[in-house]
């Protein structure tokens, strides 16, 4: 995997973006000739290229094609299940871009667009060889790529889980050679068996040669082998932590076997002073310009929740910020009127019956969070960062669970690295794994991660409404 935006990303999901940014690109280049041969014997590809711009006129329907494909979870889910499912997101991706060219043409700037024989020809042909391309891909050049082989030394409950992982996502490009486990009762294990004992390990190991051997066992100081091991990384062979490991894999830190002195000794342990001074300036700068263009939809939605149900426009409640301190969220009332004047402070959950009709659209396209950007621009909050909890719920929460008032290190955000990869929680399990994203997040601060994350916000935003 490769890291980028500071996201362990599969070097086969980079693989398949460039390689597709590629084929659409030469797809338009090509249908540049099309329109020369057979429509329009006075268009010159040569002069388009050359004196009209035509690398970035293409390089524009190019990148809302793909960026209509990644909105479509389409680099996530790579390999084709259902070509007729392809077809249809493909098309609307193609659609999105012929939107951008007619919305170049109505805006008078024709000189930004591609000429629209040159721009149907070329679509007809990214339709035709990016599905072609994906089964290609998927069937064949992964399989040439290779795979990062991993061995993994024990079978505690996180190498299980780790394991169980890569299995169901191949595009990880990690494939599984097996366990080494001195316990022989140790049950189903995904993806693989046990291959041998601990004392086993360089014999294993030499027979397979593992790329990477991730360990995870208990007592770890009685039963390593640590001369064997040592042999081997000097032979070539890595090792991991499992719970390095289960960081690149899984976007989050793993709580339940973290030290103190992981965090301590981290050389890339966020927030730094640097980090936090441009978080806090570009949360700003953006939360004005963001202000200034959904204003109007502020003024639709307010009017839309005082018609719809009584009570207030907005919906005022105390939570927990930066160093603990307590302040004011803002966000439009989505509830009914003293929904929690007989149950006092409950988690919001899926399908929530003190939703409203229109607050649960709301919700779907996330417009109710929009008056946030008053608590950003009040220094409360940044449009980036864990999501701000009750102080009822963070005292009972701090009891129970360990770090957990880490997360207030940090401004609370509008969204966040948890928001994007999990779903709303009610239980305690569901907290934890936000925590483990939350930690993820601080650790990684950064403006690449913070561009990553609203990149996906917005993608949740166009499309959650029409997936529910």
């Amino acid at each position: 995997m490769i890291r980028l935006f500071r996201v362990f990303i599969p070097a086969s999901v980079i693989g398949l973006v460039l390689s597709e940014v590629l084929i659409a690109f030469f797809c338009y280049a090509g249908a540049s000739v099309i329109l020369y041969e057979l429509i329009n014997p006075d268009f010159s590809p040569l002069v388009f290229f050359q004196n009209d711009g035509g690398i970035g006129r293409i390089g524009l329907a190019v990148a809302v094609t793909v960026a209509g494909l990644y909105f479509q979870d389409l680099y996530a889910n790579f390999r084709v299940k259902s070509l007729t499912l392809l077809m249809q997101q493909l098309c609307m991706a193609i659609g999105g871009s012929f939107l951008i060219q007619a919305f170049l043409t109505y805006i008078k700037k024709p000189e930004w667009a591609i000429p629209k024989w040159m721009m149907i020809f070329g679509s007809l042909l990214v339709l035709i060889l990016i599905p072609a391309w994906r089964l290609f891909y998927g069937s064949v050049v992964l399989k040439a790529i290779g795979t990062k082989r991993v061995l993994f030394l024990g079978t505690t409950p996180i190498i299980r889980e780790i394991a169980a992982h890569l299995a169901d996502h191949p595009e990880l490009g990690m494939s599984n050679l097996g366990f080494i486990d001195n316990d022989p009762e140790t049950g189903d294990l995904p993806g693989g068996k046990v291959l041998g004992t601990v004392d086993e390990l360089a014999g294993i190991a030499k027979e397979l040669r593992p790329d990477l051997i991730v360990v995870g066992m208990t007592e770890r100081r009685q039963e390593l082998p640590v001369n064997e091991m040592l042999h081997l990384r000097f032979s070539g062979i890595h090792f991991e932590e499992a719970p390095v490991t289960f960081e690149a894999t899984f976007g989050r830190i793993l709580t339940r076997q973290l030290r103190p002195s992981r965090l301590i000794f981290s050389g890339e342990l966020g927030p730094g002073k640097r980090s936090l001074f441009w978080h806090t300036i570009y949360s700003l700068v953006l939360a004005l310009v963001l202000t200034a263009i959904f204003a109007p939809v502020m003024v639709i939605v307010a009017i839309l929740v005082k018609v719809t149900s009584r009570g207030p426009v907005f919906h005022r409640q105390a939570r927990v910020g930066l160093n603990d301190s307590t302040f004011t969220v803002y966000k439009f009332r989505s509830m009914y009127a003293d929904a929690e004047a007989g149950t006092g402070p409950v988690w919001a959950r899926k399908d929530d019956p003190r939703v409203t009709p229109v607050g649960r659209w709301l919700r779907r396209l996330r417009l109710d969070e929009l008056p946030q950007l008053l608590n950003v621009l009040r220094g409360e909050m940044s449009l980036v960062g864990p999501r701000p909890e009750r102080p009822e719920f963070v005292t009972a929460l701090s009891e129970k669970i360990p770090f957990y008032g880490y997360r207030h290190c940090v401004k609370p955000g509008i969204t966040g690295w948890a928001q994007i990869n999990y779903k709303y929680g009610d239980t305690m399990e569901d907290t934890i794994v936000k925590l483990e994203y939350d930690l993820y997040y601080i650790k990684n601060l950064a403006l690449s991660l913070d561009t990553f994350i609203l990149f996906h916000t917005l993608k949740v935003m166009l499309f959650s409404g029409m997936a529910q």
